[in-house]
């Protein structure tokens, strides 16, 4: 598994950092920060529910 994020496109709702705190944070502007771009397989569905949660839809999970 591999987690892309578009920064860019971040509006900061903080979802993804709720669903899955160890593999993403967020800076000190709110912007979601990638903790591991390959996170264990115990993050797995986490991760993809932050995939989905995401209203800014910047997470893309590539297995």
């Amino acid at each position: 598994m591999r987690v892309i994020v578009d920064k860019e496109l971040c509006i900061g709702a903080g979802q993804c950092v709720v669903t899955a705190p160890d593999v993403f944070d967020q800076d000190d502007d709110g912007i979601v920060a990638l903790l591991t771009d390959s996170p264990a397989e115990g993050d797995r569905d986490a991760v993809k529910e932050a995939e989905h949660v995401c209203p800014a839809r910047v997470i893309s999970v590539e297995d």
